[in-house]
């Protein structure tokens, strides 16, 4: 099987789509634990990857984002934590079959605020991650993603803690959000596009990406990758949310359609991105959208 870091020089890479939403649609409940899915309905998370695969993703995220000791903790799943990761590893490349695919393990932000403004120590959250990692490293991930960051420290940590568990690729993805006077991007802990290339740059991540955020479409996530650019020659990858959300029934909800998305997506295609793929909104129907105009790009 090729190596990821050797593909993304070769051709654009399509990532999947949101994992939150199709969960949902699956049957889980509000504030439910998705990530236990992997060894309590497997199939349900195998029929999700698939339909990614149908569309068209060459790459899909596993279903472990929040799948961290300190998080699963929440869910009384703390025991559980190598073993939710591992098969959330081994049903995303079942997905492929018979096919080539390459499978990120996910992981996402522990969910708390660290000494001396919280309660987690510095160790005790890298703990959390380095489990994950080997977790995710024993089902045979291709990459590790540490996604949907905002704070430099807790992206540190985390991807000090997938090197020692010695992930084959390690993919920092930050979530930033637009300013209030829809100028410029920056985290919620103030970071910039360019704080984060030149941390991640610096800590040798293989590839640089941009997921999620408030307000960040696929034109703000175009600019992010050309700021990204603009510090490092480093692959990089965007996994913009469908549009804006709005608040309906208490539901937070994205309107954007896929062929909406489209347009707006030639636009990030032009920032030359190395993968990219949908956060927030999108699902396989804005995949085989993409699908199309990533084909188009790699002629």
């Amino acid at each position: 099987m090729a190596q990821l870091l050797e593909a993304v020089h070769n051709r654009i890479l399509l990532s999947d789509g949101g994992m939150g939403t199709q969960l949902q649609r699956s049957g889980l409940e509000p504030g439910g634990c998705g990530e236990s899915w992997n060894i309590e309905h497997p199939a349900r998370i195998l029929a999700i990857h698939s339909k990614y695969v149908e569309a068209g993703s060459d790459c899909l995220i596993t279903n472990t984002f929040g799948a961290s000791s300190i998080m699963l903790g929440r869910h009384d799943q703390k025991q559980r934590v190598r073993e939710i990761n591992r098969q959330g590893a081994i049903i995303a490349r079942q997905a492929f079959g018979d096919g080539d695919g390459f499978v990120l393990g996910d992981i996402g932000p522990f969910g708390g605020l660290m000494e001396p403004y919280g309660e987690f120590s510095k160790q005790h959250v890298y703990d959390s991650f380095l489990e994950q990692a080997e977790g995710l490293i024993s089902g045979g991930v291709d990459a590790v993603i540490i996604e949907t960051q905002t704070s430099l420290e807790e992206l540190g940590i985390a991807i000090e803690a997938a090197k020692d568990a010695g992930a084959p690729c390690i993919i920092g993805s930050v979530a930033f959000d637009l300013t209030r006077d829809e100028t410029d991007l920056k985290t919620m802990m103030g970071v910039s596009p360019e704080d984060a290339a030149q941390f991640m740059d610096e800590r040798n991540v293989d590839i640089l990406g941009v997921n999620c955020g408030s307000g960040v479409d696929s034109l703000w996530a175009a600019r992010a990758i050309e700021r990204y650019k603009n510090v490092t020659d480093r692959p990089t990858m965007a996994q913009p949310n469908a549009g804006q959300p709005t608040l309906e029934n208490l539901r937070v909800v994205y309107r954007q359609t896929p062929e909406e998305m489209g347009e707006q997506y030639k636009t990030l295609l032009n920032a030359e991105p190395n993968i990219v793929g949908g956060c927030c909104g999108t699902g396989p129907e804005h995949i085989r959208i993409f699908r199309q105009l990533v084909s188009e790009r790699n002629c």
